[in-house]
C-alpha cells in the first residue's frame, strides 16, 4: 500500500521521508494552498460571515503536483504542523485534493524516526474546532484589516494600515513613551556605612529606618542631618539571621520564554528566533546520524515534559555531574493558565545529544539557539542552587541599617544555566559575599559614611524581550504570533528601535490616537485580551465561531460609520533629516515606501530626488580604498523585490556588489572584501574574475 504524506515544508519532508520506507511519498504544500483574495474583503457578512478561499496565487503548480501523487496513493495522510493553523492547512488540504478518509490526520511534535513511526500508526479525524478557532482569527483580522484601513487612507494618508493585534502593540509602545515624556525626575539620597569587627572584617550596612519607620532622605541637607546626628556613636548589632535559601531552576522554554531569552542573551529578533527554531525542529543533517529533528515543536505555551524525556535527562544529569545534581523527584513546572497541556514544552529530542557533539554540523546561530534551549531543559530538572544568606541589623542611636550577604553553598542548576533579566539592578547572587560571622551585641566600628545623590528613573521603553512578555501577560496575541506583530509594527513605520528599544514614531503616535477615539475597544487591552479567550473557547469546541465575530463586528460597524462621519483628516508631518539634497538644497525628509524608509527631497513634484538611507555594516570598501576613492563603506541595500545585497556608499562612482556580507579580511589574490555566505561560515573570495575565487 503507497501512502502519501503532505507536510508544509520540504525541509521536514526531506526529514521524514528519511524515516520511512519505499511505500512513502513525502510532499510539501510550501505553507497554506487556500486563502481568502488578496484583492478584495472575502467575506459574506450578510451570510453569516462565509469567508470566500481561493488558492493562493502561485500554488496552481504545487496542487497540480499533490493531486497527481494522490491520485497514485491508496492513502492520504495530511501532517502539517500540530497547532490552530497547522490543522487549517490541513483542512484546506483535505478540501482541495478531495481525501474521503475520515482518518487522514497525524500529528507529532519532534521529528524523529520513533515519532514519526508512532504518528503514521495513529491517524485522526482533522479537529474542526481548531479549524474553526483559525478561521475565525483570520476572519476578524480580515475585517479589522481590510475595513480599517481605507479609514487611514482616507483621514491619515493613502498606504497605511492597520491591524487588530498589532494596532494594541503600537498602543503599548505609545502610552511607555508618553510615561516617559510626563516624568518627573525626583531627587532622593541613601546613607551607606562601612563597617568592622574588631577582627577588621570589613562589611557594608545601609540606612533602612529612624526610629522604626521609613526615614526620606530628599536632599543633600537631610542626608547630612543623620550624619551630624550619629557622628562619633557606638554602633551595635541588634539582630542577626542566617538561613539556608534555595533558588529553583526555571521551566523548559515555552515560545513566548524561547523569544525572551534569546533576544536577552544572544540578541536575536524574535523573527530570527522563530526561524532558527523552526530549521532545528524540521531536522538538519548530522553526518553519520542522517537528517534529524533536534528540538520538539517551537509553537507551544506548555512547560510539560514527557516521560520519556524527564527519565533521560535525569539519568544524563546523574551519569555527567552526579547524583548529588538530580532532585529526589522529577520537577513538575506549571504551566500559565489557559496553557495547551497536551503540547510539550521546547526541549532537545534528547539530552544525550549534546550542542558539543552536533556544533560541527550547525551554522553558528543555530547552534547559540539549540545550546540555549539544551542548558536550559537540562538545567529545569536539576537539583537548586543552595545558598548561604545572612541578614544583620545594625543599631545607632535610633537609626537601623541593615547589611544582607549570601554566598553560593551548593550551585545545582546554575552550574550549567542562569536565566537572563531585563533588569541591570539584578545582582549575580553567587558572586555576593558573606557577611562577617556577627553576633547581636557586638560592637562594631564605622570605618566610612557615603551619603549618595540619585534620581528617580522613568520607565524604560520597551526592549523586544520585554514587549513580547508583555504581550503575553497581558494576553495579547500568542507566542507564535509575536515575531509577526514586531515585524510588522516596525515595517510600518510606526514603531522604530533605538538603540534596542522601541520608540513609537509621530505616525505611529497619530494612527493609535485616531483609533483610540474611534475605537476604544479595540486599542483596550481587556478587551483583546477577552477575545483572545473566545478564540480558545472556539478550539475547545464551547463558543460557535461565527457567534464570536457577530458580537465583534456590529458594534465595531457602528464605530467606523461614525469615524467615516465625524474625524477630520489629519496632516502627519515628515520627519526632517539633515541630509541636503544634492539637486535643490533642501533638507529631505523621511519617507516610508514598500521596501521601508527612505530618503526624498520635500520640493516634490519640481523636485523628485530621493535617496536610499545607507545601512552601514561599519567595513571600509577595498575597492575604493585600492583606488584611492574617500569614504566608501559598504552598506547593506534591497532590491525592488525586496532581496537585500551589499554595495558601495560611493555608488555609482563604486559599483562593487555582493549577495553575501562582506568582512573586513581581504583577498590575497585581488586585494578585495572576503564575503561569508551565513554566520559562523568560513570567509572566501566571491570575486568570479579572481584567480583564487571560491577558495
Amino acid at each position: 500500500m503507497t501512502t502519501l504524506i503532505i507536510v508544509e515544508s520540504p525541509a521536514k519532508a526531506k526529514t521524514i521521508k528519511g524515516f520511512l520506507g519505499r511505500n512513502y511519498n513525502v510532499k510539501a504544500s510550501l505553507g497554506h494552498v487556500r486563502d481568502l483574495p488578496r484583492s478584495k474583503f472575502g467575506i459574506d457578512v450578510e451570510d453569516n460571515f462565509e469567508p470566500h478561499y481561493i488558492t493562493i496565487r502561485g500554488k496552481g503548480p504545487v496542487l497540480k503536483e499533490l493531486r497527481d501523487a494522490a491520485k497514485k496513493a491508496d492513502r492520504i495522510l495530511l501532517a502539517t504542523d500540530p497547532d490552530r493553523e497547522g490543522e487549517a492547512i490541513a483542512w484546506h488540504l483535505a478540501t482541495a485534493l478531495k481525501v474521503e478518509e475520515e482518518k487522514c490526520r497525524v500529528d507529532f511534535r519532534e521529528i524523529t524516526k520513533d515519532a514519526i513511526k508512532q504518528a503514521v500508526k495513529k491517524p485522526r479525524s482533522i479537529g474542526q474546532p481548531l479549524v474553526d478557532a483559525q478561521q475565525a482569527r483570520r476572519v476578524v483580522d480580515r475585517i479589522v484589516g481590510y475595513q480599517l484601513s481605507p479609514l487611514l487612507w482616507a483621514k491619515v494618508k493613502p498606504g497605511l494600515s492597520a491591524g487588530r493585534v498589532q494596532s494594541v502593540a503600537v498602543k503599548l509602545v505609545v502610552d511607555r513613551e508618553r510615561e516617559i515624556e510626563a516624568f518627573v525626575e525626583e531627587e532622593y539620597w541613601s546613607v551607606t556605612a562601612t563597617l568592622h569587627t574588631e577582627d577588621k572584617e570589613a562589611f557594608e550596612a545601609k540606612l533602612q529606618t529612624k526610629g522604626g519607620k521609613k526615614l526620606p532622605l530628599p536632599n543633600e541637607q537631610a542626608a547630612k542631618a543623620v550624619e551630624e546626628d550619629i557622628a562619633g556613636q557606638d554602633w551595635t548589632v541588634d539582630d542577626v539571621k542566617k538561613r539556608e535559601r534555595r533558588r529553583h531552576p526555571a521551566p523548559p522554554f515555552t515560545t513566548s520564554t524561547l523569544q525572551q531569552e534569546a533576544a536577552r542573551k544572544l540578541g536575536f529578533a524574535a523573527k530570527k528566533t522563530m526561524r532558527l527554531a523552526q530549521q532545528l525542529y524540521e531536522g538538519l543533517p548530522l553526518g553519520k546520524e542522517g537528517t534529524l529533528g533536534l528540538i520538539t515543536y517551537m509553537r507551544t505555551d506548555a512547560t510539560r515534559v514527557s516521560n520519556e524525556a524527564v527519565a533521560e535527562v535525569r539519568e544524563f544529569i546523574k551519569t555527567t555531574h552526579g547524583p548529588t545534581y538530580v532532585p529526589p523527584k522529577p520537577r513538575q513546572h506549571a504551566s500559565k493558565k489557559g496553557a495547551q497541556e497536551a503540547h510539550e514544552a521546547i526541549r532537545p529530542t534528547s539530552a544525550l545529544r549534546r550542542p558539543e557533539d552536533v556544533k560541527q554540523y550547525l551554522a553558528r546561530d543555530q547552534f547559540r539557539l539549540y545550546n540555549l534551549i539544551w542548558e536550559r531543559f537540562v538545567a529545569s530538572q536539576m537539583s537548586s542552587a543552595v545558598f548561604d544568606a545572612m541578614t544583620a541589623d545594625i543599631k545607632v542611636r535610633d537609626y537601623l541599617f541593615r547589611a544582607t550577604g549570601s554566598q553560593l553553598k551548593f550551585p545545582g542548576f546554575l552550574k550549567i544555566y542562569q536565566e537572563g533579566t531585563d533588569s541591570a539592578k539584578q545582582a549575580n547572587e553567587s558572586n555576593d559575599r558573606l557577611l562577617p560571622d556577627l553576633h547581636v551585641g557586638e560592637h562594631v566600628l564605622l570605618q566610612k559614611l557615603d551619603l549618595g545623590q540619585h534620581f528617580t528613573q522613568p520607565p524604560a521603553r520597551y526592549t523586544e524581550a520585554m514587549l513580547v512578555k508583555t504581550l503575553e501577560e497581558e494576553g495579547i496575541g500568542r507566542p507564535s504570533t509575536y515575531a509577526p506583530i514586531i515585524d510588522t509594527i516596525t515595517a510600518r513605520g510606526y514603531v522604530e528601535r533605538e538603540d534596542k528599544r522601541f520608540r513609537p514614531t509621530e505616525l505611529g503616535i497619530v494612527v493609535t490616537d485616531l483609533l483610540a477615539e474611534s475605537f476604544p475597544r479595540l486599542l483596550d487591552v481587556k478587551f483583546t485580551a477577552g477575545l483572545e479567550e473566545e478564540l480558545d473557547g472556539i478550539e475547545e469546541g464551547n463558543l460557535v465561531w461565527q457567534e464570536v465575530i457577530g458580537r465583534f463586528y456590529e458594534p465595531f460597524a457602528e464605530e467606523l460609520k461614525t469615524a467615516y462621519d465625524e474625524l477630520e483628516r489629519i496632516q502627519v508631518q515628515d520627519e526632517v533629516s539633515d541630509v541636503l539634497c544634492d539637486k535643490c538644497g533642501r533638507n529631505m525628509v523621511y519617507k516610508l515606501g514598500r521596501y521601508g524608509k527612505f530618503l526624498a527631497c520635500p520640493g516634490y513634484p519640481e523636485c523628485k530626488n530621493t535617496k536610499p538611507i545607507l545601512d552601514e555594516i561599519g567595513i571600509e570598501c577595498s575597492v575604493c580604498k585600492n583606488e584611492g576613492r574617500e569614504g566608501g563603506q559598504l552598506v547593506r541595500r534591497r532590491t525592488r523585490r525586496g532581496r537585500f545585497f551589499y554595495g558601495c556608499s560611493n555608488y555609482p562612482d563604486c559599483d562593487y556588489t555582493s549577495w553575501q556580507r562582506p568582512v573586513e579580511e581581504l583577498c590575497p589574490h585581488c586585494g578585495k572584501n572576503l564575503t561569508i555566505a551565513k554566520e559562523g561560515a568560513e570567509p572566501r573570495c566571491s570575486n568570479k574574475e579572481c584567480p583564487g575565487g571560491d577558495k
